[in-house]
């Protein structure tokens, strides 16, 4: 079998990710949820990415997504799941899954022969996701691949995203940096999310900010600036590279070939959705 090229299990992620991603900055998205009197986006967002696990506690959802204020995750769940149930909110977030692609590729691009490709080969890159240490990638892979091929896109680029997630934060609490953090030095490369968009849906205030940043100065990583030193870049290339090794038994499953083809195929897709306002602008960068 041809070696994976370096990176390549990284771009085939960056290029599936969005199409999972994108169901939280859909209109349809806070609407589904609202019919069961869920109507703030973070009570959505914490109940709708959560509900594979069953119906868990704040502090397990704090666990797993990382780099939340665990007040905030306290303050929707678990009342959340005095609304709705975890299936009903599985099921919810794939009607908006398949409005959402929908009305961003057009059925044309829905019934074509290069996506049901990339399903195809998403779905059995999810076979080699082995579920230990791995909780909200093993939640989503234990559930029915959908029928419809866009659904099988999206559940596996889920499966994927969520598997390189769980390693991420392997990483992360191996080099010692805790969910804000891992943030702040994130937002530092200028590739992470947005200051602003961390304080909107993460729920960090400029003082934790800030004192996070002092706390990353002391050990090196950020200059006086808030920018990240040298070695401040060393950790987050270390942290990359650590994630990449933990992320590439679905891609070797793969094959070097067919990880070309679908991250061929999932950049086209993924370029399109991006292209028809799937994302806020300003999501992303130092600004």
């Amino acid at each position: 079998m041809t070696p994976l090229p370096e990176r390549a299990g990284r771009r085939c992620h960056n290029a599936l990710g969005p199409l999972d991603s994108a169901v939280y900055f859909a209109p349809e998205f806070v609407a589904a949820f609202a019919k069961f009197g869920v109507d703030d986006w973070h009570a959505a967002y914490f109940t709708a990415r959560s509900a594979a696990m069953g119906p868990v506690n704040a502090t397990t959802v704090d666990a797993v997504f990382y780099p939340y204020r665990r007040d905030l995750i306290a303050q929707h769940i678990p009342k959340t799941w005095q609304m709705l149930s975890p299936q009903q909110a599985l099921e919810a977030r794939t009607r908006v899954a398949d409005a959402m692609l929908r009305r961003l590729l057009g059925e044309d691009a829905l019934a074509s022969k290069d996506l049901a490709k990339a399903a195809e080969l998403a779905t059995r890159a999810i076979e080699a996701c082995e579920p230990g240490g791995r909780p909200l990638s093993a939640g989503l892979a234990a559930l029915p691949v959908p029928e419809a091929p866009h659904l099988a896109l999206w559940h596996a680029a889920g499966v994927l995203r969520e598997y390189r997630g769980d390693g991420h934060i392997i990483a992360l609490a191996h080099a010692g940096l805790n969910g804000l953090e891992a943030q702040v030095t994130h937002t530092a490369t200028g590739k992470g999310i947005a200051p602003a968009w961390v304080a909107r849906t993460r729920g960090w205030t400029p003082g934790d900010w800030s004192t996070a940043q002092d706390r990353l100065r002391d050990r090196g990583y950020l200059n006086v600036q808030g920018e990240l030193t040298e070695q401040g870049r060393a950790l987050r290339r270390d942290l990359e590279d650590t994630t990449d090794r933990l992320d590439r038994a679905p891609y070797e499953h793969l094959g070097a070939a067919h990880v070309e083809l679908l991250t061929e195929l999932a950049t086209a897709l993924t370029t399109t959705v991006v292209s028809a306002g799937a994302f806020p602008a300003d999501l992303f960068g130092k600004g």
